[in-house]
């Protein structure tokens, strides 16, 4: 396995699994605050999204420069991306992913994929994903986040999952779609949620139906904290038009906040990969950018 790439600043520090660039810890004066990746529940922590957010119906689907065939969240997490940069002071690192013939076979376009990690102020973690298209063909793509976070954190006195809550910059009222068992989104029986309040308590049943997404979030950020403690991570996330908030089956003791530039499959989508909601589209030569951040308390 490869070597985790330590990175500090301020009370922060953080670890980067150069295999799927995936952030491995996040701490806050020695408090963890990620998720651990237990297999009883999920074995992942922060994977990278990449090209696609969620799933394409029956895992493939077809796009200018061939079919494109791959599961869930797409290839990059599946790969060793190579450390091609450290700060000097420690503070930050970057990762590069670029295709292979192994990554062409399931996604047949040539790119490069830089994730950049790095502290940002006293208390506070930026991730930023950087595609450039290298081919000579417009590039479709999405990205995504995945991070989890520790529900309880850990170290939290007395506090149960049901103690938590998402808490939005104003009140407000969200359409939120149905993910169904096959990993395809459905507007049909969306639902209303939050209902005109700042604030969402969780239970483990909020995720009966899988992942909440709510679209447009207000100020682009939301906050997951303790109601007792009120300790918790912020998520800012511009130009990131969908977030994502999940916890796996079984009382799953983590929330994951996943900010995403799209989304998985609708159920009244075609399969053409060009046409999938939120994708962009990159010229030769072009390169893209979003970053978001992670502050904890």
């Amino acid at each position: 396995m490869p070597e985790l790439v330590e990175i500090r600043g301020g009370r922060v520090a953080a670890a980067i699994d150069p295999l799927g660039a995936q952030l491995s810890s996040l701490q806050l004066e020695g408090r963890e605050y990620l998720w651990q990746g237990d297999p009883r529940f999920w074995a992942r922590r922060a994977p990278v999204l990449f090209p696609i957010v969620g799933s394409l119906r029956g895992g493939c689907a077809q796009s200018a420069a061939g079919p494109c065939k791959m599961g869930r969240h797409g290839i990059a997490r599946n790969f060793e991306h190579a450390v091609v940069e450290r700060a000097a002071d420690g503070s930050a690192a970057t990762f590069e992913l670029r295709d292979s013939a192994e990554t062409r076979a399931a996604y047949p376009y040539r790119f490069a994929l830089n994730m950049t990690y790095a502290v940002a102020g006293d208390a506070s973690l930026s991730q930023t994903f950087r595609v450039t298209n290298t081919g000579d063909v417009t590039l479709p793509f999405c990205v995504g986040g995945h991070p989890a976070f520790n529900v309880p954190l850990s170290g939290a006195q007395g506090e149960s999952f049901e103690d938590y809550e998402l808490r939005f910059a104003e009140p407000w009222t969200c359409s939120v779609p149905v993910i169904g068992p096959d990993g395809l989104m459905s507007w049909e029986d969306a639902f209303k949620c939050p209902l005109g309040a700042n604030a969402l308590p969780l239970t483990h049943a909020t995720f009966d139906h899988d992942a909440l997404m709510f679209s447009h979030v207000p100020g682009s950020t939301l906050t997951l904290a303790g109601t007792k403690s009120d300790h918790g991570v912020r998520m800012d996330f511009p130009g990131f038009d969908y977030i994502g908030v999940w916890s796996a089956a079984g009382d799953a003791p983590f929330v994951a906040l996943e900010p995403w530039t799209g989304h998985t499959t609708a159920d009244n989508e075609d399969d053409v990969f060009e046409h999938k909601a939120g994708m962009t589209l990159l010229e030769p030569g072009q390169t893209f950018e979003r970053t978001f951040t992670i502050t904890l308390f």
